[in-house]
């Protein structure tokens, strides 16, 4: 043991090595044997599977050789299994479940009858046990007014077919030609055009099957498709104007929806707005925020005093405190009533609408209604003498 200085130290000597330097590194060698051990027991694994699978097919084998009843059960699976699947690819397609009677419910218009004949044509190739609604489908690929196909097979012979259309929303006018379109922008042709219809205006010919894609007709498309029945065959059409989506009611009545979200709001704000007797003789009614709708009146028209006998006013908005479900169930309750504008409603519902504040037509506010003629009429419909906008607008594109 060396008791010098500079052995205490652990310094010079030749013979002197570093502590530690004489043992293994316990954690790499640990780690390189764990690996390679990991790898060696999944080959040995792998390597082993197939070793018992034999054997365990070989105590199966063992387990019916021994049992008589289980060589004859296994003997019949064996030999009636393709014949099984045999018979039933053969019963599927035989005249014994061949279809014979279609029944087609669900379509309407101009094509129906030549839809009927394509579903029929094609569902008589077919069984009652191999119905291929993909081939329907394509049947009547050229009428874009199927939105989908429902099939139900009745063994042996019969099959119901369902036609679900998609119903035109408006009509396009492009170059003097009309064509209907449907809410998701579809063509459905010119044979769908109806005069309940509104018209929208477009700069591009449309052929049958096509997709819109302009944003302006799209967004007209969803505010018009989102339409309550009982306003829906009150519009006449509809246009991009210096207020946004601008849409026309019988007798010139103009609604400021601005672009199509909420639609389903607006529309039900403009509904409870025409319900209110307050909005007779209005030129516009404003619902670009459905919770405060408006109503404009042209220079020189009076506005009905509300029920309460508060002052004459230009506006009709409901309380700035009136909770979204309380609008959303006044405003169903006003869709279900008239909506022609000119009746009254109900005296509950109308203590409802005219608990809001009706503020005093201001001079600008009449300039405005006075001004809308000039835009209606750019945008080629008509509005009530006197009722108008402040500036106008083209069509839509």
């Amino acid at each position: 043991m060396d008791r010098s200085f500079a052995g205490r130290l652990g310094i010079g000597g030749v013979t002197s090595r570093p502590r530690g330097a004489g043992r293994p590194r316990r954690g790499t060698s640990a780690a390189r044997r764990g690996d390679g051990t990991g790898i060696d027991r999944a080959i040995a694994l792998v390597w082993r599977l197939p070793a018992a699978l034999a054997r365990l097919l070989a105590r199966c084998w063992a387990f019916v050789r021994a049992h008589r009843r289980m060589r004859v059960a296994l003997l019949v699976a064996t030999l009636a299994t393709p014949l099984l699947i045999g018979g039933w690819l053969w019963l599927r397609n035989s005249s014994l479940v061949v279809v014979r009677q279609v029944q087609i419910v669900g379509a309407h218009g101009a094509d129906a009858s030549a839809i009927d004949a394509a579903l029929t044509q094609a569902a008589r190739r077919m069984s009652t046990l191999d119905v291929k609604t993909g081939e329907l489908r394509a049947a009547v690929a050229a009428y874009p007014i199927v939105g989908q196909i429902q099939a139900r097979a009745s063994f042996p012979h019969s099959l119901s077919i369902r036609v679900i259309e998609q119903p035109p929303v408006a009509s396009v006018a492009v170059a003097g030609v009309k064509t209907a379109v449907a809410a998701d922008g579809v063509v459905l042709g010119p044979a769908h055009v109806s005069g309940s219809l509104p018209s929208l205006v477009g700069t591009t010919p449309l052929s049958t099957g096509e997709q819109i894609h302009n944003p302006t007709l799209l967004s007209a498309l969803s505010a018009l498709s989102a339409a309550p029945a009982p306003l829906a065959n009150d519009v006449e059409r509809a246009y991009s104007g210096a207020k946004g989506l601008t849409i026309v009611l019988h007798g010139g009545l103009l609604a400021y929806f601005g672009d199509a979200t909420l639609a389903h709001a607006k529309w039900l704000s403009l509904a409870r707005v025409l319900a209110d007797a307050s909005s007779v003789g209005a030129s516009y009614i404003d619902v670009r925020v459905p919770e405060r709708p408006a109503a404009g009146f042209p220079a020189g028209v009076t506005p009905p005093s509300s029920a309460g006998g508060e002052a004459e006013g230009s506006t009709a908005t409901p309380s700035s405190s009136e909770s979204s479900q309380a609008l959303a169930e006044g405003l169903s309750s006003a869709v279900g009533g008239s909506a022609s504008g000119t009746s009254a409603a109900s005296s509950g519902e109308h203590e409802e609408t005219t608990s809001g504040a009706h503020e005093e037509a201001s001079p600008a506010r009449r300039e405005a209604a006075s001004s809308g003629e000039a835009e209606a009429s750019a945008g080629g419909g008509s509005t009530p003498s006197g009722a108008s906008e402040s500036s106008g607008a083209g069509p839509t594109h």
